[in-house]
């Protein structure tokens, strides 16, 4: 007697996805996702990996529309839903991790009472705040709880983020780009708690993600989309080992922790060539403390040095929240050091005058964090660039 095939949990069917009149950002998208299965949908950014994901969820971009195909959910159709019909499935239906963390929390609202209103909305009891937080790894939660996402790092927003989206247990979770702002550690302790998640109460995944190792490790099934079509669907072990489409194999090629990278020669170092030299940069910030008047010392950065010589790459590694950026924004001259100096080319950069802060910026450049909230959104993409020509 052979068994039933049990039915997929999410079918995306034939799906094409167009904005105004331009060419169909994705074509013919076919996949499935089965109850409890983890799900990754791979590719180069613009390959429509997000515009997938926005489709199923109801949540395209102004101008976008679903022109052909089905996206059945439990056997709903929600390409056809109304809007009311699709909220009432976000949250204990399909729960949803944003990519861009620092532009999904409300500025305004502290990150404790976001996650309580989204237990409401499940009709869950908010005293779990502070549980969920912990679960997704943000550190000293019953603390976090009471600041603002401006306070936090970005990778700690988007560990808040995850919590929301796992308020509402929900049967399928569609995550794009769920640790992409996430130190290795935390990532693995979230990764982990998701398949926790996965095991006890049967919820599916649907992964997307440009990394092919964290693909490898965490889903069993493997989506390859290029320029809005799907290239290649199989088993994820299988796709990466033994890839079939061309796009693929160089896809797997190119990742940087699937090959042997080459030795470098160790170079003599000469004081000389030392560009930018950051002796012991100190960065505290006083907070309050319950009572107005309380305040207590946060030490951001401690007594950070380091030398960066010309034509070198210095990696500047740690966990979320471990001082990073609060560091860069030192070294540029964005931030006032509370201890410590910063020499660029044998300048003190804060004994500059405003000329020579001028032309100091144009020699040392940023590239930075948060594409979304860097860019001017009332600016194309020319006049942007055009800008510091």
């Amino acid at each position: 007697m052979t068994a039933v095939a049990q039915a997929p949990l999410l079918r995306v069917q034939g799906l094409e996805v167009r904005f105004g009149s331009a060419a169909a950002a994705t074509r013919a998208v076919d996949l499935s996702v089965q109850p409890g299965q983890t799900v990754a949908v791979v590719g180069e950014s613009g390959s429509g990996k997000t515009t997938t994901a926005s489709a199923i969820l109801g949540l395209l971009p102004p101008g976008g529309r679903i022109t052909a195909g089905r996206i059945l959910f439990d056997g709903m159709d929600l390409a056809k839903a109304d809007r009311r019909r699709l909220r009432s499935i976000r949250g204990t239906g399909i729960g949803y991790v944003p990519q861009d963390p620092m532009t999904n929390l409300n500025p305004v609202w502290r990150v404790g009472f976001q996650v309580r209103e989204a237990l409401r909305a499940n009709n869950i009891s908010d005293k779990q705040v502070v549980r969920l937080l912990a679960d997704v790894g943000l550190p000293d939660p019953a603390t976090q709880v009471r600041r603002y996402p401006h306070q936090l790092s970005g990778g700690m927003c988007q560990r808040v983020l995850i919590a929301i989206a796992l308020a509402g247990r929900p049967r399928l979770l569609v995550a794009d780009e769920p640790t992409s702002a996430l130190d290795v550690t935390v990532q693995r302790q979230v990764l982990d708690h998701l398949q926790h998640l996965t095991a006890d109460l049967g919820t599916a995944v649907l992964l997307i993600t440009h990394d092919l190792v964290l693909a490898a490790q965490r889903a069993e099934q493997l989506v390859v989309m290029h320029r809005g079509a799907v290239v290649e669907t199989g088993a994820a072990r299988q796709v990466l080992e033994d890839p079939q489409h061309e796009y693929t194999r160089r896809l797997v090629a190119a990742a940087p922790s699937m090959r042997r990278s080459a030795k470098r020669r160790r170079r003599v170092h000469k004081p000389e060539d030392d560009v930018l030299v950051a002796t012991g940069l100190t960065k505290v910030y006083r907070q309050a403390s319950g009572a107005p008047w309380r305040k207590t010392e946060l030490r951001a950065v401690d007594a950070v040095s380091f030398r960066l010589r010309r034509g070198t790459t210095l990696a500047i590694a740690g966990e979320s929240g471990s001082g990073k950026s609060t560091l860069v924004r030192m070294v540029l001259g964005l931030l006032a050091p509370t201890a410590g100096e910063v020499v660029f080319d044998g300048r003190d950069i804060a004994g500059l005058d405003r000329r020579e802060t001028l032309a100091f910026r144009r020699r040392v450049q940023p590239v930075f964090q948060n594409p979304y909230g860097s860019l001017d959104p009332r600016y194309s993409v020319v006049r942007a660039i055009e800008e510091p020509l």
